[in-house]
This record gives structure tokens, C-alpha cells and sequence, in this order.
């Protein structure tokens, strides 16, 4: 590997032993560094906090390639630890609550900045306490993020760090101004057209918009032959109905946070690969997940119906060019930029605890809290009537959340048993559980429209022998606007961890008056889509479940059902079309060669 002058700088600082803050732009070569820390031989255990899962899969799939026989790559909560050397992935959320991870000597944080509470992020919270436990007991810590002009500390300086600040780019990037132009989106279809902007990144406000635009797109032209097979496969493993399968079978690919994991994933492969040469996209992917994109195309200037400020602007800008790939990268613009501010980041960890917020504090070990947080502490948990493990669960939904779920079956409990149950709930029960968890959150954070249609999905997964039969049946009996289809997934995203952790809330309280419920068989399952949990670690690691369940065995471990997928690749016999050999073989990194000898 050759490094470039400013990353040896950089580098320098953290063999020095100094912790170290970067912020330096997409194409500067940051993972590298962690690379390069990790070939010294001098960590032996190491944690690294990611924004998504997508990008775990990114850093496991790349640490793997370079480091299998160094270390452990540990990242999906049910992995057991060794006594070797290990790199644990994860987000801050899974990091949080593992209780393995031992010292460490080494913990990175990717995309810092969204430990400032400012930033609105609703998942910061959890950040700064994961940050907080990891650095408790890690002896360097290396913090990385794009665009950050100062990093504020107050509180005493806990923690002290070299804060490095570059504008050091790889790639030179060209901009054109079309905010005068008339027809924007006949503009926009004119340039995503032209082979010469091709690979190129077109950034919109929301996923409903980024399926519309690309369907319009799919309607006007192909600017790709040969993506017919991945359309078929969406049609029949997903559904017909899916706006995105003729998107896909024109050469225009779809990602944001609604879209299937592994599907996502191969949507990003065959963008980088050249298959798919323009891909619509929201800001999910400007969280690290590394594109080969020679141009962004900014059509909105708006998240989710708010705008963007001057830092996540340049961050979306910062995906055009690749250091080796496309040395000059070409932004269009839309709509007029934010006007240039600095960004300042003050992380709550790196804050006076006595102003940090109730859903941070109740992390704090004993020897760190003052006398005041102390008070704060014991009132919460005399208010909320929780212990300590209790109350950090809490804070993960909410504290005020929390006080009215308490509230709420409190009052059921009075009059009904319905929720003291053990394994799964019948399905009046769920329906009482779905009707307190709407009390206090809205029904369409879980992709659900009605109380009643929430209700009813979790029973149908639950009930559904495959998740190809779930996902093909609300194909078949989908009644609602197309652009509504991919609620669906919102779903599937829920049971995974946010209707989990509200409803072991609700078993807290139960168990208060009841002590023989026990919800955990029925949230472990829900958490893993009523799947073995081999299948949803694949399914993040880049192949899907309607793939692995047709090769899913009783007693099956996750080695073995790899073992039996690696043989399917290399198998011309074996159930596996040519197109479903490419995808598995590369998530895997099973040599597809062997597969045609």
C-alpha cells in the first residue's frame, strides 16, 4: 500500500499512541488507516462503531479479505468470542449490549459527528453511551468523520485527543449549475441518459421519491441490457407489483433505508460493477457505504421534508470521484446550496454530565456521576419503579415513552391476564400489545397503516413458512397505492429491533405483578422474522433469505449452511440459477470459477 503525505501524518499520531480525531473528505482514504493500525500487530482486540448494517457488512467483507487469519471478525450478536484476536463490529446499539467485549486497545468510531445531540439524530443517545463504555475501557480511541471544522469538549476534558483537520482530496470535482434550468426533470433525464455521467448517483428527498423517479426514468429509457435476470428474481421472490423490478430491468437501481438488506447490497455491487449504471438514492447511503460514483446528480434539497444544511450538502457532493476510478468527479445541481457554515460537533460524552440529557446519564458508571446526576438517577428510577438495567432499556425507547407504556398496562392489568403469557401471544393478546405500543408511537414507524394491519403482519410472518410466501402474499393482496408497497419492509426493519425493545418494556411492568410471564422466547423470534438466526446473519452479510431458506436444514449451524451454500455455488447441478450462483458466490467470496469447471 502507498499512503499519500496526509494520511501519514495522520497515521503517525495514532502509532504514537495519541487518540485522534479526523475529519477529512469521503475520497481521503480513512478506512485505510484502520487497515494499516490493524497490520501493525499491536491491537489485539479492537471494537468499531458503524452507523448501519450495510456498512458492518462493508467493513466485515474487506477486513475478512485482509485480516482472516489475524483476527476474529465478531458482528452479529449471537457470534461467540474467542480468547484470539478480535475486531468486534457493530452499531452502537448491538455494541451496547454485548458483555464480552473485555479491554480493548483500540476503539474507532465512524461518522462522529452524530454524536452531537444537536444534529437531531434520534439514535445519538444510544451513540455517546455505547462511546462512552467502549472508551471506559479501551486505551486509544480513533474517531473519523467528513467535513467537521472543531470538536467542543466541556466537563474536564475526560478523555484528551489530537483533533486532525484536512481538506485534502484525492479527486478533483467539476460542478454545473442548473438551478436556472426549466424542466428540472427533464433536465435531470437528459443527463442521467448520457453514457459520459455514467456511474451516476442521483440523490432525492425520500424513498417514495426516489422509486417514482426511477420508475419515470425505466418509462423514458434503458441505459442498461442485461439486468433482466435480477428483475425476474425481485418479481418472484419479492413481487411483480414492486415498482422497482422494471427499474431494475432498465438499468436503474434504487437504495435507501426501505429497500432489503441483501437486495440493497446488490444494488450497490452491480452500481459499482457497472450493470446499473444509474442508481436513485437518499441520504442513507451517504453514511459511509462506499459507491464508485463518477457523478452526483443533487435533485432535492430537502430530508424528509426539512433542508439539508451546508454540511450534509458536502457531504452528498463528497460522493463524486474515486481515488483510482475517476480522478475528476462532476456534481449537478439542482437547487441553490445552504449557505457555508462551519460545522461544530460537541459529542455528549465529551460534555459536562450534569447537562447531559436523562437517556444518556443512566449509563454512567458509579465512580462518574456526580452528586446531582446521582439525585437525577434515583428519581427516574423511583418514578419509572425500574432498576438500573431497566432504566438503560428504557432509555433506548424513551423515558417519557416509558412512563406511559408503565401507565398503560398498569390500567390492563387491572381488568385482564391477556398479557401474562409465556412463548407466543394469542392473537387477542398481540392485538392489546399493539394497541398500547400505538399510545405512544406512531403506527406507521413500524410500516403499518392501522393497529389492526400491524397486528395482523407480525401473526402472518409468524405463521408464513417462508419469508418469499410473506413478502409474494401482500404482493397478491396488496390493495393500497403502489408507491405504498414497500411498507412492507419498514416492517420487517421494526421486528428486528424497535417493536422488541417497546415490548420488553411492557414485559418489565408485567412481570412486576405477574412474575411468570416471559416474552423472551416470542422477541428473540420476532427480532429474527420467526427465522433460525443463521439465516438473518447471511441475509446481512449479502444474501438473502428467500435464497439460504431453500438450503436451510434442522440443526442447521451457521457454518454448516455455508458450507452447503459454497457447495451449491460450485455445483452446475445444484438449485441454484446462474444468476443466484453470481449473487451468492460473491457475498460469500466463494471463487465462482470452480462453479463452470
Amino acid at each position: 500500500m502507498t499512503f499519500h503525505r496526509e494520511q501519514i501524518a495522520v497515521l503517525n499520531d495514532l502509532l504514537a499512541g495519541r487518540n485522534v480525531i479526523l475529519s477529512a473528505p469521503t475520497s481521503f482514504g480513512k478506512s485505510l488507516l484502520i487497515d494499516a493500525l490493524l497490520a501493525t500487530g499491536r491491537y489485539k482486540r479492537i471494537a468499531i462503531v458503524l452507523p448501519t448494517i450495510a456498512l458492518l457488512d462493508e467493513f466485515r467483507r474487506r477486513l475478512r479479505r485482509r485480516f482472516r487469519e489475524r483476527f476474529d471478525v465478531i458482528m452479529h450478536p449471537g457470534d461467540v468470542v474467542g480468547d484470539g484476536p478480535t475486531i468486534f463490529l457493530g452499531t452502537q446499539e448491538r455494541l451496547l449490549n454485548r458483555n464480552d467485549l473485555g479491554s480493548l486497545d483500540l476503539t474507532v468510531v465512524d461518522e462522529f459527528y452524530k454524536l452531537d445531540a444537536d444534529r437531531k439524530d434520534e439514535r445519538s443517545a444510544s451513540l455517546n453511551a455505547a462511546v462512552y463504555r467502549l472508551l471506559a475501557r479501551s486505551r486509544q480511541f480513533f474517531f473519523l468523520g467528513p467535513n467537521i471544522d472543531t470538536v467542543r469538549v466541556s466537563g474536564g476534558g475526560k478523555w484528551q485527543f489530537n483533533f486532525i483537520r484536512t481538506r485534502f482530496a484525492t479527486v478533483a470535482v467539476d460542478t454545473f449549475d442548473l438551478r436556472r434550468t426549466e424542466n428540472k426533470r427533464e433536465r435531470l433525464l437528459e443527463e442521467i441518459g448520457k453514457d459520459e455521467n455514467w456511474p451516476a448517483l442521483v440523490f432525492v428527498s425520500s424513498p417514495d421519491k426516489a422509486n417514482a423517479l426511477a420508475s419515470e426514468a425505466a418509462e423514458e429509457m434503458a441505459v442498461s441490457e442485461g439486468r433482466g435476470e435480477f428483475a425476474d428474481w425481485l418479481a418472484e421472490n419479492v413481487g411483480g407489483r414492486w415498482s422497482v423490478v422494471d427499474s431494475v430491468r432498465y438499468g436503474f437501481g434504487v437504495h435507501h433505508g426501505r429497500i432489503p438488506r441483501a437486495i440493497a447490497s446488490h444494488m450497490v455491487r452491480l452500481f459499482n460493477n457497472g450493470y446499473l449504471p444509474v442508481l436513485f438514492c437518499t441520504s442513507t447511503l451517504i453514511e459511509g457505504v462506499n459507491t464508485a460514483a463518477k457523478t452526483v446528480l443533487i435533485f432535492d434539497k430537502s430530508i424528509n421534508r426539512a433542508d439539508y444544511d451546508f454540511f450534509t450538502f458536502s457531504n452528498i457532493k463528497g460522493r463524486a470521484g474515486r481515488l483510482g476510478e475517476h480522478h475528476v468527479g462532476r456534481v449537478f445541481l439542482f437547487n441553490e446550496p445552504p449557505a457555508q457554515v462551519e460545522m461544530e460537533v460537541t459529542p455528549t460524552v465529551f460534555s459536562d454530565d450534569d447537562d447531559a440529557p436523562d437517556d444518556y446519564v443512566v449509563f454512567l458508571e458509579d465512580d462518574d456521576k456526580s452528586e446531582a446526576v446521582d439525585d437525577r438517577i434515583t428519581e427516574l428510577k423511583e418514578t419509572l419503579d425500574l432498576d438500573p438495567a431497566g432504566l438503560r432499556l428504557a432509555a433506548s425507547i424513551g423515558l417519557d415513552v416509558v412512563a406511559e407504556i408503565k401507565r398503560n398496562v398498569e390500567n390492563r392489568l387491572r381488568f385482564s391476564r391477556a398479557l401474562v403469557f409465556t412463548g407466543y401471544p394469542s392473537y387477542e393478546t398481540l392485538k392489546i400489545l399493539v394497541n398500547i405500543i400505538t399510545q405512544v408511537k406512531r403506527v406507521s414507524d413500524y410500516g403499518a397503516k392501522s393497529e389492526a394491519q400491524l397486528a395482523l403482519r407480525i401473526n402472518r410472518l409468524r405463521k408464513a413458512k417462508t419469508i418469499k410466501q410473506f413478502l409474494r402474499e401482500h404482493d397478491d393482496t396488496l390493495q393500497e397505492r403502489e408507491q405504498d408497497f414497500d411498507l412492507i419492509f419498514k416492517f420487517l426493519r421494526a421486528c428486528e429491533y424497535g417493536l422488541p425493545q417497546i415490548i420488553s418494556v411492557i414485559e418489565i411492568y408485567v412481570k412486576k405483578r405477574h412474575p411468570e410471564a416471559d416474552y423472551h422466547f416470542f422477541l428473540r423470534e420476532l427480532a429474527r422474522w420467526f427465522r433460525a438466526e443463521e439465516l438473518k446473519n447471511l441475509d446481512e452479510e449479502g444474501v438473502p433469505i428467500q435464497i439460504t431458506e431453500r438450503f436451510h436444514k434442522n440443526n442447521d449451524t451457521y457454518a454448516s449452511l455455508v458450507a452447503r451454500l459454497s457447495s451449491a455455488v460450485t455445483d452446475p447441478a445444484s438449485d441454484l440459477s446462474e444468476f443466484e450462483r453470481s449473487w451468492v458466490a460473491t457475498a460469500l467470496d466463494v471463487p465462482l470459477a470452480r462453479a463452470s469447471s
